[in-house]
């Protein structure tokens, strides 16, 4: 449905309301385009030490497990070892990015697909992390589609220490600088799902995974 017609008379009652001279709308545009192109940011707090000690304190605090090791090649085993201390199988998919991986070197049975209703483990990397928030942030594509991080009960991510930025707006600029634009697939995921709509009493994997678990890698960003 074209809403454009009735949206320009609500704005031209209010610009009349207003007092607002009309010659000046195309001014005004003008200045709003400058605004927009230029991204300003506001007042940003300071971090507690480097963004990547900083995003380990807060992730903890959204109760997000923390691991870490040297090399992409490690993290199968780091998987593993993190699912048997759970006691879960070894089981579930893989974002079909991280397909080059060793997953059957460690012992894991990872499918590089989706997630499918009775899918439980999904295995991926994020596009960067927040240190302010401790959050991951997610541009899903069809090599890292959105359902790995919605759908299964256990999420675990592998997150080079590179993609670690400190504060959302220089997420904002990554997703420009890397993809052009701030694509409208992206989810921004702090710790376990959770909701307290009911008798504000938290309820943790209401609407997505109830257990999060993020690898931090110091190899390079880019995954086999």
């Amino acid at each position: 449905m074209d809403t454009s017609t009735a949206r320009a008379r609500i704005l031209a009652r209010i610009r009349s309301r207003q007092g607002r001279d009309a010659l000046q709308k195309p001014a005004e545009a003008a200045e709003r385009a400058r605004w927009l192109a230029e991204h300003p940011r506001g007042p940003l707090p300071a971090l507690e030490g480097d963004p990547v000690a900083h995003f380990q304190r807060m992730a903890a605090r959204l109760e997000t497990r923390l691991d870490r090791v040297a090399t992409w090649a490690e993290a199968p085993a780091a998987v593993a070892r993190h699912l048997a201390g759970l006691g879960l199988p070894g089981r579930g998919v893989a974002s079909p990015a991280l397909a080059g991986l060793d997953w059957a070197g460690a012992g894991l049975a990872l499918e590089a697909r989706a997630p499918r209703d009775g899918d439980l483990l999904a295995v991926t990397d994020c596009f960067c992390a927040v240190a302010e928030t401790g959050s991951l942030v997610f541009a899903s594509s069809p090599s890292r589609p959105a359902a790995a991080h919605l759908l299964p009960e256990t999420h675990l991510v592998l997150l080079p220490v590179d993609r670690i930025d400190a504060h959302q707006e220089d997420a904002f600029e990554r997703m420009r600088r890397e993809l052009g634009q701030i694509p409208r697939g992206f989810n921004t995921v702090s710790g376990p799902s959770r909701t307290a709509d009911i008798e504000q009493t938290i309820v943790i994997g209401a609407h997505g995974p109830y257990r999060v678990h993020v690898i931090l890698i110091d190899e390079a960003a880019t995954a086999p």
